[in-house]
């Protein structure tokens, strides 16, 4: 069906004549309200009135008409122009050369108003052109002279208040307030009535067309200019719409905004003001003219009387969208408001909108659907209401406010028969959710349209986006919500769906019944990690106990972070968590250096439990397990740590083969000797020996010990050849006069003068070191000696009130100081300045 912005209804056919038909032919015609006046060529003026159900619009599809009065004027000459006056009630007729005023309704000539002579052209303006008020305008143009008049026109009088002469004759004219828009035998130009200032605007050919000037409101005129274009010009001699290409034969033209219609010889061709293109053609022969209406136009020919009503914008905009030309119906919307504001403007705007994105949306546009439905401002249920299952998340009291031509779209069919296309179509809805989420629009229905992601992301297994869902706050309804994850085995997504609306315990228990296989899901490889870290940031804290043991028998080394990465103003009783721990050796000792190193406990239990509970995970692994970490751990805590009980410790492991740590305790207790002589004859580590005697005096001289590790090893006949060792890799901690008395009578130089060559080398390196050190500092008291000297041998003149550079104080003392720039000041004062 073909797009219409006018529905055309006959109004009036005149009765032919029996005689000189012709001469009784329509020449023009005036409307206002319910009254139309035809002008004939026998000088006849007819008023008709039309039915009380019209107005001015003549917006029915049935006119009727009656005959009014009829005036015969004179003479055979036809009428020119008719224009209503209706602020005075007359009516204004151009004939035989004259204009006369007559009264409307009665046709009666007003006598105060005499006619005026030598007109060829004239129009009626709102302006007065003067100061006056009660008066309209009036524009006439001489049949004898090369000017135009200006009148005022009141209820008993009309004057000339102006006249402005022009260079050629007006062959038309139109009027806009004060701007007279004319034309001329070969140009148009436009005229200022007030000032008298002419523009030239652009030329014409009227032996190849029509000469048309005519208002387009809004100051602007609508002229055909060159090349058959239409154009439009403002008052100010400037164009801002672009030209409208017409025919050449046109022979008329009216604007009714938004369009032109333009009158040809066999018909009404209407065109947009918005995109210059032709959108209506009526089917009219032999038209004459048009006259602008309310609602429309008038068209007439010799014999007959058209309307033409422009269709209520809504419909056009409907109508459009419903052919599927959405940019056209978007484009005439945007168009008219910003000529004629619609009050219901944003609502029509809205609603026209997102009927152009359904049409893109079942084209399979979805990009350009989901701009055009989140500008209109669609209610995302609409949209639900089209898929089957995802739409049974909608309340029952929602209300579709779509027609129903577009709500029975459903994509029930295509689900059915073609999947790969309604997976697009699932990717399109979610696309729009997300981007309506969270906004205004998704106010009313933020719970719909959680449910219907939920859903939607179940279906597609997006697992990214689900789990985006459902663990941050959310407004999906559990009790359509858990079916729908159970249902697709999302139960990692139920057990976070669960969690966000404070379930903890029903979140916790579908996660462990994953961890222990009941419930398959992959889409979280770590649901045990997972567990324990959202027991370590619960507030509820029975709930962590609950789980805790559970935890700790699958995983030690993982499960104590339950308690080591809670928040550290919310962590839990030390005491209990010790108690819970005994049984689960691995997360206790984990838990105790947790205490130690990261909260630098000092209490004396926890050092003593941890060094225990190394003790009893070295007894209790097998032999072939690397105990060395747990080892080093163990020694580290009994060398670094000054809050464990020594006694206890040494009770614990005395009868172990934890000998290192046996020498260690005894070397805490003072007993050097003794733990050296564990090192050596029970561990048999005699590298651990000698790094003991520098271990355990710290940062003082290992000579003492050195020495009594020497004597222990020279109490065995098995390390002699460790002795030498020991003197050659440590010939400056000892003394050689101190091992000459240790060593065995029966020892050559030979076997020693390794040590002997270095012990004495390393002592004559000392002493010449010492000397050295002396000498350099004699040198420096040296320098300061000259210093002292030269400064000694200066003068310097004390004058009687000469004052101490520091504290401003005179000098009176026979003692003082001078700087090295010459200042002079107390002794006392002195050392301030020299002081740090």
């Amino acid at each position: 069906m073909a797009f219409k912005a006018f529905i055309k209804t006959h109004v009036y056919t005149k009765q032919e004549a029996s005689k000189a038909k012709d001469r009784s032919s329509i020449q023009c015609l005036e409307c206002y309200d319910r009254n139309v006046y035809i002008g004939t060529k026998n000088a006849t003026v007819q008023h008709l009135i039309l039915s009380s159900g019209t107005n001015g619009d003549m917006s029915p599809e049935q006119i009727t008409t009656r005959d009014g009065r009829t005036k015969k004027l004179g003479s055979n000459n036809p009428i020119v122009q008719l224009r209503a006056v209706p602020l005075f009630n007359h009516l204004l007729v151009l004939w035989d050369r004259s204009i006369i005023a007559l009264n409307m309704f009665s046709l009666d000539p007003v006598p105060t108003l005499k006619k005026i002579q030598h007109v060829s052209l004239f129009e009626v303006s709102e302006s007065s052109f003067t100061d006056r008020g009660g008066c309209v305008g009036m524009v006439t143009s001489s049949s004898r002279r090369k000017v135009i008049h200006i009148h005022t026109v009141g209820v008993d009088r009309w004057e000339v208040v102006k006249e402005v002469p022009l260079l050629q004759d007006p062959w038309a004219l139109a009027v806009d307030g004060t701007i007279v828009c004319l034309a001329t035998c070969d140009r148009y130009l436009l005229c200022d009535v007030e000032t008298g200032r002419g523009e030239e605007l652009f030329p014409h050919d009227h032996s190849r067309q029509r000469i048309i000037v005519t208002s387009a409101g809004r100051g602007e005129f609508l002229l055909n200019g060159p090349e058959s274009l239409g154009m439009f010009v403002m008052k100010t001699g400037t164009c801002q719409c672009p030209p409208l290409q017409w025919s050449p034969d046109v022979l008329a033209a009216k604007v009714c905004f938004p369009y032109i219609l333009t009158v040809q010889p066999h018909a009404l061709l209407i065109y947009s003001m918005l995109d210059q293109q032709c959108k209506q053609t009526v089917s009219v022969h032999g038209a004459k003219g048009l006259l602008s209406t309310p609602g429309g136009v008038v068209v007439f020919t010799e014999r007959d009387i058209f309307s033409l009503r422009l269709v209520p914008l809504e419909e056009q905009i409907q109508a459009l969208v419903g052919q599927e030309k959405v940019e056209e119906a978007l484009l005439l919307l945007n168009g008219v408001q910003s000529h004629r504001p619609l009050d219901s403007y944003k609502d029509l705007q809205k609603t026209i909108t997102c009927l152009a994105g359904f049409v893109h949306f079942y084209q399979e546009g979805f990009s350009e659907a989901k701009d055009l439905f989140i500008k209109g401002e669609l209610d995302p249920r609409e949209i639900l209401l089209l898929y089957p299952d995802i739409g049974t998340c909608l309340s029952e009291d929602f209300h579709s406010q779509l027609d129903q031509e577009n709500r029975g779209r459903d994509l029930q069919l295509l689900w059915q028969k073609d999947r790969n296309t309604f997976h697009h179509y699932l990717t399109f809805l979610g696309d729009f959710l997300r981007a309506v989420r969270g906004t205004e629009q998704d106010l009313k229905c933020s719970t719909e349209v959680d449910c219907a992601l939920l859903r939607l992301y179940a279906e597609l297994g997006d697992t990214e986006n689900l789990q985006q869902l459902v663990i941050f706050p959310n407004e999906c309804r559990l009790e359509y919500c858990v079916p729908v994850l159970e249902q697709y085995k999302r139960f990692f997504a139920l057990g976070s769906l669960y969690q966000s609306h404070g379930k903890q315990t029903d979140a916790l228990e579908t996660w462990v019944k994953i961890a222990d296989g009941s419930h398959k899901d992959s889409s979280c490889s770590d649901v045990y990690g997972h567990i324990v870290w959202t027991l370590s940031q619960l507030d509820d804290k029975e709930t962590v106990w609950k789980f805790a043991d559970w935890t700790l028998q699958r995983n030690q080394e993982i499960g104590v972070q339950l308690f080591t990465k809670r928040p550290r103003e919310d962590r839990l009783e030390t005491q209990d968590v010790l108690v819970l721990l005994e049984k689960h050796l691995l997360a206790l000792v984990l838990y105790l250096e947790f205490l130690i190193h990261d909260l630098t406990s000092e209490e004396e239990s926890h050092h003593n439990r941890l060094a225990l509970a190394y003790v009893t995970q070295m007894l209790q692994e097998e032999e072939e397990a690397d105990l060395r970490p747990t080892r080093g751990k163990l020694q580290h805590l009994l060398w670094e740590s000054k809050f464990y009980d020594v006694s206890t410790l040494y009770e614990r492991v005395k009868l172990t083969a934890l000998h290192r740590e046996k020498a260690i305790l005894l070397g805490r207790r003072g007993e050097h000797s003794q733990a050296l002589q564990v090192l050596v004859h029970q561990e048999r580590d005699l590298q651990a020996a000698e790094a003991y005697c520098f271990r355990a005096v710290q940062d003082q001289d290992p000579q003492e010990l050195l020495l009594t590790l020497l004597q222990i090893y020279l109490g065995s006949e098995d390390l002699i050849s460790t002795v030498v060792d020991l003197l050659n890799n440590n010939p400056q901690a000892f003394a050689a006069e101190k091992v000459i008395q240790l060593l065995p009578d029966s020892w050559s130089v030979q076997l020693v003068s390794q040590y002997l060559f270095r012990s004495i080398r390393a002592t004559v390196h000392q002493r010449r070191m010492v000397k050295l050190q002396k000498a350099l500092a004699q040198v420096q008291l040296m320098q300061h000696k000259v210093i002292w000297m030269q400064a000694s041998k200066t003068k310097f003149r004390l004058d009687k009130d000469e004052k101490c550079k520091v504290c401003q104080r005179v000098l009176t003392e026979p003692e003082f100081a001078c700087s090295t720039h010459g200042e002079l000041m107390h002794t006392s004062c002195a050392g301030l300045i020299s002081a740090p």
